[in-house]
């Protein structure tokens, strides 16, 4: 059976145990991008809903529980662009990168990295 898609809170949530590794809840919060504080209830709260989920495991060997994450980055970034590109842009990768890239200025290494993705695929098409 598939996982649910995360939620925009749970995706900050997965991003912060992505770039930290396994966390406890304090840890987790503490991580959150957020300009207010999240409550610790409300990042315990969200942590279980996610652990019912399956999108991360809990060590409960240990107190404080320690949280980490159940899915993979990459296939679940992929799953949101496809779906963001299939709802918003009509399928359309050009329009998703146009207007990504038109809301925040790339930097000169990521638009290295872009336009060597770019040779590759069109190598992979000739």
């Amino acid at each position: 059976m598939a996982r649910p898609k995360p939620t925009a809170g749970e995706l900050e949530i997965l991003n912060a145990l992505w770039r930290n590794g396994p966390s406890n809840v304090n840890e987790v919060q503490a991580a959150l991008v957020r300009g207010d504080r999240v409550a610790y209830t409300t990042v315990l709260k969200q942590l279980q809903i996610m652990f019912e989920k399956g999108l991360v495991k809990r060590d409960d060997s240990s107190r404080p529980h320690v949280f980490r994450a159940a899915v993979v980055e990459a296939q679940v970034k992929r799953r949101v662009i496809a779906d963001l590109a299939n709802q918003v842009f009509e399928g359309s990768a050009m329009s998703l990168v146009m207007q990504a890239l038109s809301v925040k200025r790339a930097t000169p290494e990521e638009l290295r990295r872009l336009r060597q993705l770019l040779d590759e695929m069109e190598g992979d098409q000739s």
